[in-house]
């Protein structure tokens, strides 16, 4: 049977490690949209045509060494705010969406366009400052020497970017929960999006 978990927020927030911890408990499929703009934007930075790419990607782009990297990152917002690209991984994205067994999909716009009949609609924030902190360490973490003030720069550009862009920006769907993880320990972020699924499914 088809469940769908809608997450959204924007970067940094925490919206992927719920998505995969939430996935792993209930046993449902777990799908990071975002990997598909870096994705479709790695293959833009080796030369392919954004919307080429984005038509004929396959799952297993997604595995792509380096799709991380903030140049990706910087990249994938660029590409996300091209409506050909978008409507290209629209049906990608929901045919996973409904898939039997389950299935947690997180991104910007999963809740508002991709799953709108989603059971369960997640939007989870933080503060700018909180959300730099995080990347920054996580970058730092991973090999790459880049300040917090760059990091803190490159989230408010994507930030600007992903809510005004015209075709599918960054908000909560009127009827999603909005979980603030400003506060909270990962733990803690992901009991309480369990709690709010489990109550969902009965």
């Amino acid at each position: 049977m088809a469940f769908t978990v809608a997450i959204d927020g924007p970067a940094a927030a925490g919206k992927g490690t719920i998505g995969k911890a939430v996935a792993a408990h209930f046993g449902f499929a777990h799908l990071d949209t975002g990997l598909l703009y870096r994705a479709v934007a790695r293959h833009m930075l080796d030369g392919t045509d954004p919307i080429v790419a984005a038509r004929g990607l396959r799952t297993e782009d997604l595995d792509t060494e380096g799709l991380r990297t903030p140049e990706v990152a910087r990249a994938a917002s660029r590409v996300a705010a091209m409506p050909e690209v978008r409507r290209a991984l629209v049906d990608f994205q929901r045919a996973f969406a409904r898939r039997g067994g389950g299935a947690v999909l997180d991104g910007r716009d999963i809740g508002t366009v991709i799953c709108p009949e989603a059971e369960v609609k997640l939007f989870v924030t933080a503060t700018d400052a909180v959300r730099a902190g995080r990347r920054h360490r996580e970058l730092v973490g991973t090999g790459h020497e880049v300040s917090l003030e760059e990091v803190a720069q490159d989230l408010r550009q994507r930030d600007a970017r992903d809510s005004a862009r015209a075709d599918a920006p960054l908000r909560p769907a009127d009827d999603a929960v909005v979980l603030d993880t400003s506060k909270l320990d990962i733990d803690a972020a992901v009991a309480r999006a369990i709690d709010i699924i489990g109550r969902a499914r009965g």
